[in-house]
């Protein structure tokens, strides 16, 4: 049971809590999805859950020297096996593949802020706090992809980066000139998924060396 309180800090601490289970949870679905798209077993779907889930969050604490967020929660791995035997029985739809780059959207958005705001909470310098948001969001992804030998979004030419990018800079920059936590949060999370979702429908991708067009094929480096 997450705790309840009155006190300020204490209350922001708590809705980083509720914002960073949500967060594993989601990018739990985004590792189960690939182990079905992989045709794996239970167990992979679990380790693949788990590994995409608290990845970027290990990383990040390790990086600012804070306790590992999971190591002493237990219930974050409880979340993403939770989360991968419920994709077992799910993924058979048509409609997992699709998914796997939406919930990947709505993952990078929030642990862009999430880690963002942990990092800031520390006392961490706001630009490396805005790298933190950007580490936190990317590394699980990329550990699955990798354990999946498949390629990564980052290395897809789509905006994937760029989103986290202006999500955990426009969150730490509103923090900085005194917002408050939940309007700068949302602001964070909306600007990055937003972001992310038009590069997802329309195809968008940044010009790469020598290209001068934003635009790709629209079957180009796309999720079936």
């Amino acid at each position: 049971m997450l705790p309840v309180t009155d006190n300020p800090v204490e209350a922001l601490n708590t809705a980083l809590l509720w914002l960073d289970y949500a967060g594993v949870a989601v990018f739990a679905a985004s590792g189960a999805l690939v182990a079905a798209r992989h045709k794996q077993d239970i167990i992979t779907f679990g380790f693949f859950a788990a590994i995409t889930g608290v990845g970027g969050g290990t990383l990040r604490d390790l990086l600012i020297d804070a306790p590992v967020f999971w190591v002493q929660r237990p219930g974050y791995i409880m979340v993403c096996l939770g989360i991968a035997l419920l994709a077992w029985f799910l993924a058979g739809f048509n409609w997992r593949f699709r998914a796997l780059a939406w919930l990947d959207a709505l993952g990078i958005s929030a642990f862009s802020v999430v880690g963002a705001a942990k990092a800031l909470s520390l006392g961490v310098h706001p630009f490396s706090a805005m790298l933190m948001g950007i580490f936190t969001a990317i590394f699980g992804g990329v550990i699955r992809d990798v354990l999946a030998g498949q390629p990564n979004f980052i290395v897809r030419r789509e905006i994937y980066i760029s989103a986290t990018i202006l999500g955990a800079g426009l969150f730490v920059g509103l923090r900085l000139v005194g917002l408050s936590f939940w309007p700068a949060g949302l602001a964070g999370f909306g600007a990055a998924f937003a972001l992310r979702a038009v590069a997802i429908v329309y195809g968008l991708h940044l010009p790469s060396f020598g290209q001068k067009s934003p635009h790709e094929s629209p079957h180009e480096d796309k999720l079936s």
